[in-house]
């Protein structure tokens, strides 16, 4: 298995000089503040996207105060919306942790949202980085119109494959592909075509990483820090159960269906729905169409330099597709 620390080899010394950046720029002197910040800080996380900006640009070329500042951006939005996300959800564990808004409760988390996007518009505005800026806002847009896309057809059970990949492009690959495009930008600022073949390659990336989440629904291990079934249970329609669902007779169709709308009153029903998708190897098809998207992440690099920095940004689509959580 790859490791993270492997992967982060080239970029040792700009992951820290990050880190250091990303701190003083949620600094507060509001003791509230300042304590979830902490908070925040404590669970980082594995940093994938800042390691997707800083290995693109290092892979181009050299890193620079752009770079720092377009992953510091990032990763600012991406917490902000993980905040969000759990207001919405009304979810009270992120990873194995209490949510923000679980400990402060959800007026103050969405306030702590508030704040990081804001931090993020400012450190771009100080620094000038208005094209960065742009790309980022364009992935906020995106992000949002694919949960409202997602929530409005959950209602009616009816997502299509091809809706389905729509909104994950949006909801996920979107702000996987800010992160190679504004990594390619920071150190390519003129190079128009370079930033768009690394946004379009980040977004295949992105797209074989959601997959990739999804399928943690129908897995048994549940040490990842999102419960076996979880998306079953909220109504949501993912890759491996919409192609279940396709390729099923109208009976079958009609009765997962009904289960799907009784999850929480009828605890087997999400236990007799992944038996359903493992039957259908919706599963199966789904890790396909992963490794598909993978692979052509992968094709629009090979004739980038050869150096270090590539060979990590390789291993990094490589362990989003193979991680156990």
């Amino acid at each position: 298995m790859i490791s993270i620390n492997d992967i982060k080899s080239p970029i040792k010394k700009e992951i820290k000089e990050f880190e250091k950046r990303f701190q003083s720029s949620i600094n507060t002197q509001v003791s509230l503040l300042n304590i979830i910040t902490k908070f925040v800080l404590h669970r980082k996380g594995k940093q994938i996207r800042p390691m997707f900006v800083l290995l693109s640009s290092k892979m181009l070329g050299e890193i620079s105060d752009s770079t720092y500042v377009a992953a510091s951006l990032i990763e600012l939005l991406h917490t902000a919306t993980l905040i969000h996300d759990d207001v919405i959800d009304d979810s009270y564990e992120r990873r194995n942790f209490f949510s923000i808004n679980a400990l402060w409760k959800s007026k103050i988390a969405v306030l702590m949202g508030d704040y990081l996007l804001a931090q993020g518009l400012l450190i771009s505005v100080e620094n000038k980085e208005y094209e960065l800026l742009e790309i980022v806002s364009k992935a906020v847009k995106e992000m949002s119109e694919g949960e409202l896309l997602q929530i409005h057809k959950s209602r009616n059970l009816d997502l299509t494959e091809n809706e389905y990949f729509e909104i994950i492009r949006k909801k996920t690959a979107s702000l996987i592909a800010t992160c190679t495009a504004c990594g390619a930008k920071s150190t390519k600022p003129n190079n128009d075509e370079i930033v768009k073949k690394m946004h379009l390659f980040g977004e295949k990336a992105g797209i074989a990483f959601q997959i990739k989440d999804d399928l943690f629904d129908y897995t048994s291990n549940n040490s990842i820090g999102k419960p076996r079934g979880n998306d079953i249970k909220e109504k949501k329609l993912t890759l491996p159960l919409i192609y279940s669902l396709q390729n099923s007779t109208n009976s079958e169709r009609n009765n997962i269906l009904k289960k799907l709308g009784n999850t929480k009153s009828h605890k087997n029903s999400v236990e007799q729905i992944i038996s359903f998708v493992k039957e259908k190897e919706g599963d199966t098809y789904s890790i396909q169409m992963m490794e598909k998207y993978k692979d052509e992440a992968l094709e629009l690099i090979k004739d980038f330099p050869e150096n270090e920095s590539k060979q990590s940004l390789i291993k990094l689509v490589e362990f989003t597709i193979k991680r156990k959580n």
